[in-house]
């Protein structure tokens, strides 16, 4: 790839952050995970936009607001720009799971969303990292590189899915980006 054409797509909740099964509501209840601001940073200096897709239910579900979302979103911006790095973009999809809606992943519509408005032609190999089994599928969907991190959720999917010995699996967003970077220099 050229490097304007280098791309890493993020979960949020459980890869840059931690997640909770109360979600995250409120910019104060948003905590980076270790490292992963840094390792933002690091892609974003070698070349790499950096940009974020997550299923966000908890406006569907009446739980908090576009407002606090992007208040959060806020938070994370300036944390990840504290830490050398900057996003593309922020995705995300609002509906409930039950509400059929064609961005939710592993459904498509936002990350062709995301593709077409940073000028990507192809999303093959584009590597898209998670920590859910829907984060994977949608980049199967789209041919994308799955790379999934433990934290979050990503112990249990990783057990859920057995060996799986094509599957990239790190300990967290710090080490998927040291593989994809030492990649780059090989």
């Amino acid at each position: 790839m050229s490097a304007p054409d280098k791309i890493v797509v993020l979960d949020r909740d459980g890869v840059i952050n931690e997640d909770s099964d109360d979600y995250i509501k409120t910019p104060d209840e948003w905590h980076p995970l270790a490292g992963s601001l840094e390792a933002i940073g690091r892609l974003c200096s070698a070349g790499y936009r950096v940009a974020v897709i997550s299923n966000q239910s908890g406006i569907g579900r009446g739980l908090f607001d576009i407002t606090a979302l992007e208040q959060i979103h806020a938070k994370m911006v300036a944390g990840v720009e504290a830490a050398g790095g900057r996003l593309a973009g922020i995705y995300y999809c609002p509906h409930r799971p039950n509400d059929h809606c064609s961005c939710r992943k592993p459904k498509v519509g936002l990350i062709r969303e995301l593709a077409a408005d940073l000028g990507l032609g192809s999303l093959a190999g584009v590597p898209l990292i998670g920590d859910k089994l829907s984060d994977l599928q949608l980049a199967k969907a789209v041919g994308a590189r799955g790379i999934l991190v433990r934290t979050g959720k990503g112990t249990q999917t990783a057990a859920a899915l057995g060996d799986e010995s094509e599957l990239e699996v790190y300990c967290d967003l710090a080490s998927a980006v040291d593989a994809l970077l030492a990649r780059d220099h090989e």
